[in-house]
């Protein structure tokens, strides 16, 4: 485990760009620090989603697996928990940012593999006193993947809810984020999400 301050040379200077002083001021990380230099994608889904989008979830996991797409997420909801579980199968890159600090606990048994094969990062953009998850760290925790991520993918976010506010946000900093194209998510269009139709098209570099 080590810190990576904001005075080092490979910390990630997206977060700056998008999150101006609140920037974390330092990123404490176990894992390939080099995964923050690909350009990922972030994976985010409400905790409640209708089944046609799980189903279609699913399906983008695998494909995202398959293509070798670097993803970034929380995974902290069962959707995304879903998710990662199918990317860890894989040989891509991912990244875990934790909405607590890393601390001194025990790493789980199925990132010690991935960690070994230098595909998976564990991040905490949190200080030693942040032990437990909370509303607010979430949020927080959230932002600072969307600010890492090339690009943005949101599965559902619930009408009203704290997924479709901090929808609001990404589309405000004019971060390239995708939804799937179904009635369920009219409500990410209107934020300017664009209807995935291609898994390639969130490989793509963003300009931002």
């Amino acid at each position: 485990m080590f810190a990576l301050l904001r005075a080092d040379a490979r910390y990630p200077r997206a977060l700056e760009t998008f999150l101006g002083r609140a920037a974390p001021k330092q990123l404490t990380c176990v894992g390939n620090l080099d995964l923050l230099a690909e350009k990922s994608l972030a994976l985010f889904c409400s905790s409640r989603c209708p089944g046609n989008l799980i189903l279609k979830t699913y399906d983008l996991a695998v494909e995202l697996r398959d293509a070798h797409i670097p993803v970034i997420g929380g995974f902290h909801t069962p959707m995304e928990r879903e998710c990662l579980r199918i990317l860890l199968r894989g040989k891509q890159p991912v990244i875990l940012c934790l909405a607590r600090n890393l601390g001194t606990r025990q790493i789980l048994e199925e990132y010690r593999a991935p960690i070994q094969e230098e595909r998976l990062l564990l991040l905490s953009p949190f200080e030693t006193k942040h032990t437990r998850i909370t509303a607010a760290t979430s949020a927080y925790r959230n932002r600072v993947i969307a600010a890492l991520a090339a690009n943005v993918f949101v599965a559902y976010a619930a009408p009203k809810g704290k997924t479709e506010q901090f929808c609001g946000e990404i589309a405000a900093w004019g971060k390239p984020f995708f939804t799937f194209g179904d009635v369920a998510n009219q409500n990410l269009v209107m934020l300017g999400a664009r209807s995935l139709l291609q898994t390639s098209e969130v490989s793509k570099t963003s300009d931002v």
